[in-house]
């Protein structure tokens, strides 16, 4: 699921959802709604966030569960 991938990319790196969204632009409004499946995110949103941590966006999109190195 994408927000898995997410929440695992935040426990690497030791950072909260308020600093990604701080960092990025992208609410935390948004990244609740995506947590709760209430929304998915738009491809520009998930850009910045991917870009946020370095990695390409394909990395929420493929259904794999490689882990992040």
């Amino acid at each position: 699921e994408l927000y898995s991938k997410y929440e695992e990319l935040l426990r690497k790196t030791g950072e909260t959802s308020y600093q990604v969204s701080k960092a990025t632009g992208v609410g935390q409004n948004t990244l609740s709604n995506w947590k709760t499946g209430r929304s998915q995110p738009k491809v520009d949103k998930l850009q910045k966030i991917a870009d946020h941590f370095g990695v390409p966006v394909s990395h929420f999109l493929n259904d794999t569960t490689t882990p992040v190195q």
